[in-house]
């Protein structure tokens, strides 16, 4: 299984990119919102992939995290969604989007995604809901990104130490994590939990994790008085 291209760009298009790697060049299908993310030919890139394996066919698709591979492997256990409908869904709403969409039950969100009906949309809100609080939850894990490629010594200088992860400042789905984290420790299913905190990351989506958690719990309120 190849989990990690690493490499210098060779050529790049909308949906995919060719790498090089030490003499070998990998095509790696992408969406548009990696694309994007990615330097200019010449330069080095990394990306997590996923090996589609069929008789007569061989692909390699690329992610900018982990969190954004995990969903696209839950997506392809969807009936009706192959990899193609798996990258136009997470090039529409990004990793985070689609945990959030997920978590409140917004398959039009979903549904904005080319290639994606009604139908199709709603089947994957209501097929991956359960797994939206658990991948939440890992979400500060999940979203490592794949770090910088490696340049040969002799053709370039030793490559920058990485900033510690202290100095780094936390990634939305960290602090999604956090905050659903300190809800179900309050007593809240994680399901309730989750969809609080994908409802306030969608009003609040620069908010701190104290500040997400006080508007998750303020959206709980009501539930609890009903109790």
């Amino acid at each position: 299984m190849i989990g990690r291209i690493a490499g210098v760009i060779l050529h790049r298009a909308p949906d995919h990119v060719l790498i090089d790697v030490r003499g070998v060049g990998y095509i790696v299908h992408i969406n548009e919102r990696t694309a994007a993310a990615l330097p200019a030919v010449g330069e080095a890139a990394a990306l997590y992939t996923e090996l589609l394996v069929r008789e007569d066919l061989l692909q390699l698709f690329g992610f900018t995290s982990l969190l954004e591979k995990e969903w696209h492997r839950l997506l392809t256990g969807v009936q009706g969604i192959g990899a193609k409908a798996s990258l136009a869904i997470l090039g529409t709403l990004g990793a985070e989007g689609l945990a959030r969409a997920i978590a409140v039950g917004d398959w039009g969100a979903v549904r904005k995604s080319p290639g994606v009906g009604p139908k199709l949309a709603q089947r994957v809100v209501l097929e991956l809901k359960d797994k939206a609080p658990a991948v939440m939850a890992m979400g500060g894990a999940l979203s490592v990104d794949p770090g910088p490629a490696m340049i040969e010594p002799d053709t370039a200088g030793p490559a920058p130490a990485p900033a510690p992860a202290s100095a780094r400042p936390p990634s939305s789905a960290q602090i999604q994590s956090d905050a659903l984290s300190a809800l179900v420790n309050l007593g809240y299913g994680q399901s309730e939990a989750a969809s609080a905190v994908a409802g306030a990351a969608q009003s609040e989506p620069d908010a701190t994790a104290p500040a997400l958690i006080r508007a998750a719990l303020r959206a709980l309120a009501p539930k609890s008085a009903d109790q």
